[in-house]
């Protein structure tokens, strides 16, 4: 690992102690069962395991006429900020998790312990739960704005309970979700324009004739258009229970940490039974301590 490299997480570590420490504090003392509860409902909102299978609906909906805009929009942000964030700012910022570097912070221990131990397996700036969920919200709320429809409100309130429950769950410095915030809102922003670039094009093209909507036109017109949207829906809540309901057996006592004691006792989740990092001595380690015992640059 470069210590070059590593210095600037360390040095952002150092310029914002002071404001993550008096964050900390107040969630810290906000935590009781009920709270942890809602905010493993809406850290799941930026799960892999949600976003992923958004991109998917993404695509399937470039291909409706109607919901292009949507779809393009949607598909460029969580490409844009999924770049961004694991590609480009974590591997350059390499800042160790807070729960592996504040481990000697009584106060923080407790809460980070109070609000169920959660963990990841990779470094902690920006975040990318919050980037996730807030690119995605962010997206939809400038689509929704543009037709002039209230829910679009909803889409902002979504992403920032996303962005609290990193911090109430201990697993993300508070700036590491500020940065969250602001790459996620840039990528939808960017994102919004490739989506008029992009509809521009198919509307000046021969593409403009792709419409799914012509395969399901019988049970369009029985159902008074009223079917996509509830197919919508329902697939959208169908994904978020995928990644909400494993969230109950995330963390605790029972979790599998990284192998790795050094200058702390890595505390991040350990990659068990993947192809990719397999046991080293039989011992099971997290993505960063995998690739460092394994000489893999960042």
């Amino acid at each position: 690992m470069n210590p070059i490299l590593l210095s600037l997480g360390e040095s952002i570590d150092k310029a914002f102690y002071g404001f993550d420490m008096w964050v900390f504090h107040i969630f810290g003392s906000m935590q009781n069962t009920f709270l942890t509860y809602v905010a493993k409902f809406f850290t799941s909102f930026g799960d892999e395991a949600f976003v992923i299978p958004m991109a998917v609906v993404a695509v399937a909906l470039c291909f409706f006429k109607k919901t292009r805009k949507y779809g393009f929009t949607l598909l460029f942000a969580i490409a844009i900020g999924t770049i961004v964030t694991n590609i480009v700012v974590k591997p350059m910022a390499l800042r160790i998790r807070p729960y592996n570097t504040l481990q000697d912070v009584a106060d923080y221990w407790n809460w980070y312990i109070g609000a169920g131990s959660l963990s990841e397996s990779d470094y902690s700036f920006p975040s990318g739960h919050t980037t996730a969920a807030t690119e995605m919200c962010v997206a939809m709320f400038l689509c929704f704005m543009k037709d002039k429809k209230k829910i679009a409100w909803l889409f902002p309130v979504l992403a920032l309970c996303t962005a609290g429950s990193r911090i109430y769950l201990m697993v993300h410095y508070p700036s590491d979700v500020v940065a969250g915030l602001v790459v996620g809102t840039l990528a939808a922003v960017i994102a919004y324009f490739l989506m008029k670039l992009a509809v521009l094009i198919f509307e000046k093209t021969k593409l403009d004739n792709i419409d799914a909507a012509k395969l399901f036109k019988k049970i369009t017109e029985k159902t008074n258009g009223k079917a996509a949207p509830v197919v919508i829906c329902a697939a959208v809540l169908g994904i978020f229970l995928y990644s909400f309901i494993p969230s109950f057996s995330e963390g605790g006592e029972d979790a599998i940490r990284c192998a790795y004691v050094g200058e702390y006792d890595c505390y991040n989740e350990a990659r068990v039974g993947e192809e990719k990092y397999p046991a080293i001595d039989g011992k099971n380690y997290c993505k960063i301590h995998w690739k460092q015992l394994n000489g893999v640059e960042e």
